[in-house]
């Protein structure tokens, strides 16, 4: 015995269509409104980078264009170290754009000269990851957080000026 529902459905295929249409049409324009996957910038990354800024903010504003922007890169090949060793800024706000193409997981994360952690980007593979901080002149430690990597040799030296 059928249901009146199973009737009208075998009836009217198309019906069910026709209604839920309209819905699935908004779900993928909604799915639309997210944010581009070609951004680099991790919310979660700058969140943290942001809670880390006060305790490295100079107390002299960055001079106009005070912006460094640097680039580091895991070995692709999956060795555990940076495309360098040492790395170069300008004291102010400074970014670095990480890549990893590497098959294994990855960060960078920046400490002080006496050992405080000021920001990291999340581990990661197959992509770029940016971290910002407001540095003062100084010497600062870069490096990979995943366990043994850094002890490994996959650290360097980041010079503010």
């Amino acid at each position: 015995m059928r249901t009146h529902a199973a009737a009208q459905a075998g009836q009217r295929p198309g019906r069910r269509w026709r209604l839920a249409l309209p819905a699935l049409v908004g779900l993928v324009a909604l799915a639309g409104c997210g944010s581009s996957s070609s951004s680099s910038t991790n919310k979660e990354t700058t969140a943290a980078t942001t809670a880390a800024s006060p305790a490295t903010t100079s107390s002299a504003p960055a001079p106009a264009g005070g912006e460094t922007k640097l680039s580091l890169s895991a070995n692709p090949s999956g060795q555990l170290e940076y495309n360098t060793k040492s790395l170069q800024a300008k004291a102010g706000k400074v970014t670095i754009s990480f890549t990893n193409q590497a098959p294994l997981s990855h960060d960078v994360a920046i400490e002080s000269s006496s050992g405080q952690a000021l920001g990291s980007t999340p581990p990661f593979t197959g992509g770029s990851k940016t971290l910002s901080l407001e540095l003062k002149p100084g010497t600062y430690k870069f490096f990979c957080t995943v366990p043994g990597h850094r002890q490994a040799g996959m650290e360097g030296t980041l010079t503010v000026q």
